[in-house]
């Protein structure tokens, strides 16, 4: 993701993703705050809600519009924060998204790293024109 990506003020997608999104990012600040088994839970069961797939455009759309909701709370909102938020988005629209946890070992230095992906496909609303060097150790 580039600085100006990250500092965007479009308003992406619909009302509705748009409070999907809202909603979703402040039940994931909720469950973050949680011992880490209730956040695994509730990923899980947003991921058995989410029955549809998802459009890589619409998901593009609602990650941006995550990370735009992210930039107006008053607290942290980083790729936890904005990737489980995703997640949660997706399920109340009824699609399905995967959550990912995981870490790049090269360049160095270590990085950890969550992201949301499509299942059965790449990263969504991340930088992957270089490459993606992440690699996941959990994916729900």
């Amino acid at each position: 993701m580039t600085t100006m990506e990250s500092y965007s003020t479009v308003r992406t997608g619909p009302f509705r993703d748009r409070l999907a999104a809202a909603m979703g990012l402040a039940l994931a600040l909720v469950l973050l705050g949680l011992p880490f088994r209730y956040t695994v839970r509730a990923a899980r069961l947003a991921r058995r809600a989410g029955r549809r797939p998802i459009a890589p455009d619409r998901a593009e759309a609602l990650v941006a519009a995550v990370r735009h909701t992210g930039r107006l709370w008053p607290v942290r909102a980083a790729c936890a924060e904005i990737s489980l938020g995703s997640v949660l988005a997706a399920a109340l629209l009824g699609r399905r998204l995967d959550w990912c946890l995981g870490v790049r070992f090269s360049p160095p230095p270590t990085e950890y790293h969550a992201w949301a992906a499509i299942p059965g496909s790449g990263p969504v609303g991340e930088y992957t024109e270089a490459g993606w060097h992440h690699y996941a150790a959990l994916v729900i």
